[in-house]
């Protein structure tokens, strides 16, 4: 039965820090964008108090190595998470935020530490830090809950990691069979809520996965849509200035007047001769009439 219990309990610690590991992606995300968009903090700041807290109860629990060392590496991996959280959260989040880490991550974990080693003693050690962690982990199971209430309205799981839920799901389920083996109730209820709740994380993605899929593509239709509007405005606006520029090119190559005009044109610019030209051709008609009648 030891035996059994040590290999699930390194399974344990292999899913547990995958899960940990999950929100790696979604950090690089936040990093690239620089905004941490619609992602709540508070799952990776109550995490980080309940790893830290359970890393402590592992110190107090007889054997209690593989809980030290699972609950370390994803104590130190959600110091990283909160960090960039803080850095790229808008700026009325990241106040709330700071106030949050301040309280829950440095301040109560400090002060139930050192009331547990200072006024308790033996057993009552474990038993106290025992309730403690297992109620702060069924309040890191049940944070994501905001993020499901997040899916529901938007019918989105866009703000609801895949990988998060499922490693969630996992993990309590490999951890309440191991605590099911060392009869430990402090592991095992909190996760048996965990392995509930993240079934139900996964129930949920699967409802509206294919809903997000398709206002994807309506998306991207709509956008397609938009590009060939523009498009279709861009040449008519092209058209006209050609055949602006046509009209212009004709004005400026315009046929040769007719014989006609040029007559009426050569009469309109005797018409507008000063009266000494007019003189000269009255003259030189006088003269060409008096030949004509001898």
């Amino acid at each position: 039965m030891a035996s059994l219990s040590f290999i699930i309990g390194i399974i344990g610690n292999v899913i547990s820090i995958l899960m940990f590991a999950s929100p790696i992606k979604t950090f690089k995300q936040v990093v690239k964008k620089k905004s941490t968009e619609n992602y709540k903090g508070l799952p990776y700041i109550t995490t980080l108090l309940s790893t830290s807290l359970w890393t402590f109860y592992g110190l107090l629990k007889p054997g209690g190595l593989l809980v030290v060392t699972v609950n370390g590496a994803g104590a130190a991996l959600h110091i990283i998470y909160v960090s960039l959280f803080l850095i790229y959260a808008p700026k009325n989040i990241k106040v709330k935020s700071i106030k949050l880490v301040g309280i829950l991550d440095m301040v109560f974990p400090a002060v139930v530490i050192a009331v547990i080693l200072l006024v308790f003693r033996g057993g009552m050690r474990l038993t106290l830090a025992g309730i403690l962690c297992a109620a702060l982990t069924i309040g890191m199971y049940a944070a994501p809950l905001s993020a499901m209430r997040t899916v529901i309205q938007m019918k989105s799981v866009k703000y609801m990691p895949f990988s998060l839920s499922f490693f969630q799901f996992l993990n309590g389920g490999v951890w309440f069979a191991y605590a099911m083996l060392v009869k430990d109730v402090y592991i095992g209820v909190p996760n048996g809520v965990g392995f509930v709740l993240g079934s139900a994380q996964l129930v949920l993605y699967m409802m509206y996965k294919n809903k997000s899929s398709k206002e994807s593509e309506e998306r991207e239709v709509e956008e397609g849509s938009a590009h060939l509007f523009k498009g279709v405005v861009q040449m008519k606006d092209f058209n006209e200035t050609s055949e602006d520029n046509t009209s212009l090119n004709k004005e400026h190559s315009l046929p040769k007047p007719s014989l006609a005009r040029q007559y009426s044109q050569k009469v309109m610019k005797t018409l507008s001769l000063n009266p000494y030209d007019l003189g000269l051709y009255e003259e030189k008609d006088i003269e060409i009439g008096a030949k004509e009648d001898h």
